[in-house]
């Protein structure tokens, strides 16, 4: 008797639990397969057999993402972080050639697909009727749905990745996957949302390709201050390096397109900035802060960024200052969509 209630309490192999639920998502049984997804990965997880939960919640929020179920394929995707959190699998990419660093680039790939399944849809931009109006507005709301469950996937994942291997920032690969869904995605763009995990990410040639794609659609005057705040977003954590290849493959690609940088003093003084700060000159940096301040005085958030390039550059603080870069981040990843 007890050893029959012992093989009924038994869990099958993961792959007979997956194949189970899947027909039932191509049945439309969407919400029943949820619910099953659930408690299923989480016997699994109970049981200690945290890699066989987690093939079962990644088959799962990619086959309800595949199906357009956005909110569910969102929510396994989540427990599939909170699942690795569980068994602390850890993120390191620094081990390489053992099996550790396998295991670690196979959770990774495994974020990156449930990312890929989020779906790319365009928002309808020629209206002429109240029937397009209508779409528009149905448009922006699955947008928005589509939009929050990524970013609650992301955030989630970079967590993970800042607990468990990865820099205290969280990882860069998945800093860039943020931004650039970020970028595509919202409704309505943040490009300092965008900028900070860009910055936090390891992708300066991407990152240019995105400025200049927003060059070529905002509103006159962001330009250049989209590009001064990338600039100073890295330079403010002290990566130079970043700054410049920035700038270079901005100039790289504008060429290509037949273009050329805005021409306006925020960029006069953004190229003098890294003259400054390549020359390590303190009083020409103060100089050209003092000459180009009403450019800077566009955007609040400038002057508490250079506050921290001369922190991080010359070792000079104001008393008191808090961390703008870090306080941006924070604010980025809690809000973000």
């Amino acid at each position: 008797m007890s050893r029959s209630r012992g093989r009924r309490g038994e869990l099958p192999p993961s792959q007979e639990t997956i194949e189970k639920l899947e027909k039932m998502v191509d049945a439309c049984n969407f919400y029943e397969a949820q619910q099953m997804y659930k408690s299923l990965s989480a016997r699994y997880a109970a049981s200690e057999k945290h890699a066989e939960a987690l093939d079962i919640l990644q088959s799962g929020a990619l086959i309800q993402l595949k199906h357009g179920q956005i909110t569910c394929g969102a929510e396994l995707a989540v427990l599939f972080v909170e699942t690795l959190v569980k068994g602390k699998y850890s993120y390191n990419e620094e081990t390489l050639g053992s099996l550790y660093m396998m295991l670690t680039l196979f959770n990774l790939d495994r974020v990156r697909k449930m990312y890929e399944g989020f779906p790319n849809i365009p928002i309808p931009e020629h209206l002429d009727d109240d029937d397009d109006m209508q779409k528009l507005s149905e448009a922006l709301v699955a947008a928005k749905v589509r939009v929050e469950g990524c970013l609650s996937f992301l955030r989630a994942a970079i967590k993970w990745s800042s607990e468990f291997g990865a820099p205290k920032t969280g990882s860069p690969q998945l800093h860039n996957m943020l931004a650039e869904y970020l970028y595509s995605e919202s409704p309505e763009v943040d490009m300092t949302k965008v900028s900070s995990h860009f910055v936090r990410g390891n992708d300066p040639e991407k990152f240019a390709s995105v400025l200049v794609n927003f060059m070529g659609k905002c509103y006159p005057g962001e330009d250049d201050m989209a590009i001064a705040r990338a600039v100073m977003l890295y330079l403010s954590q002290g990566n130079l390096r970043d700054a410049n290849n920035l700038m270079d493959e901005l100039n790289k690609q504008l060429e290509h397109k037949q273009l050329e940088l805005p021409d306006s003093d925020l960029i006069q003084f953004i190229k003098y900035l890294l003259q400054a700060l390549e020359r390590d000159s303190f009083p020409l940096f103060k100089i050209l802060r003092q000459k180009y301040k009403t450019s800077i005085d566009r955007e609040s958030l400038f002057d508490g960024l250079l506050d921290e390039i001369a922190e991080k550059f010359y070792g000079i603080r104001r008393s008191g200052l808090p961390d703008i870069f870090g306080d941006l981040l924070r604010v980025s990843i809690a809000i973000s969509g």
